[in-house]
């Protein structure tokens, strides 16, 4: 049964963040939720690794005390499974903005995609982050210079993929599971994946399952969260 005392000394919370919420959604949810249900003034809450809006998956807030850690947990290799739609194209890489270009996709086989990921994908790579995304650019995220229609050329950072797994492929959608070090942009792999294979791609779908050694299995909902600290508080009571 959690108390007042625990969120204020630090709670590491695993949440299955929902579609069409932000990170920060979620964040304030659970601040306001502590704050309401335990009578507390102020409290610190924060996550470690934001999601896409459109995706899903696993996302840890910490509390109190706790969100001093945030960047040791932030720091961990993730895994996330994820599915490409190959042939078409997005300014944002997934389904957050419209079709701007498309490309054949008959020359794609198993064995061209086997290839492909094995030869230039696993291991250190050079990646271009998205415009779609929050890193800061003179003091703005990148999203939002892109929503206002401006382009700023990103700096390539190296990131590590440590495995791909294909679990499905059907043209024109291709499944996978990734494991990726910290800074990796599936988005931007998609995009890298299709160009690699003489053709197009963006996300239509994604889930992170894994933080470390923190699992989406053992994550809850927001709902179930709120449910959670409100019947503990009536116990309390």
């Amino acid at each position: 049964m959690e108390t007042k005392e625990d969120f204020l000394n630090g709670k590491v919370l695993l949440f299955n963040k929902d579609k069409e919420w932000t990170s920060f959604d979620l964040v304030n949810k659970t601040r306001n939720l502590i704050r309401k249900t335990f009578d507390i003034k102020k409290i610190k809450v924060g996550h470690a690794g934001t999601l896409d809006p459109l995706a899903t998956g696993l996302m840890i807030v910490c509390s109190g005390k706790e969100t001093k850690k945030i960047d040791q947990y932030q720091g961990q290799d993730k895994t996330y499974i994820t599915t490409i739609k190959l042939g078409e194209s997005t300014p944002s890489f997934d389904l957050e903005t419209e079709v701007d270009n498309t490309a054949p996709t008959q020359q794609i086989t198993l064995d061209l995609i086997t290839k492909t990921i094995n030869q230039s994908f696993i291991g250190e790579i050079e990646q271009v982050p998205p415009m779609f995304s929050a890193i800061n650019i003179n003091g703005q995220r990148a999203y939002k210079l892109a929503r206002e229609g401006k382009t700023v050329e990103l700096k390539k950072r190296i990131i590590t993929i440590n495995e791909i797994n294909i679990l499905d492929f059907s043209l024109p959608l291709l499944t996978l599971e990734i494991k990726c070090s910290k800074g990796t942009y599936i988005r931007s792999l998609a995009r890298d994946i299709g160009l690699a294979l003489g053709s197009l791609g963006h996300l239509t779908e994604l889930k992170r399952t894994q933080i470390g050694d923190y699992k989406l299995s053992d994550a809850i909902t927001i709902t179930e969260f709120e449910t959670q600290i409100t019947t503990n508080k009536s116990i309390e009571n």
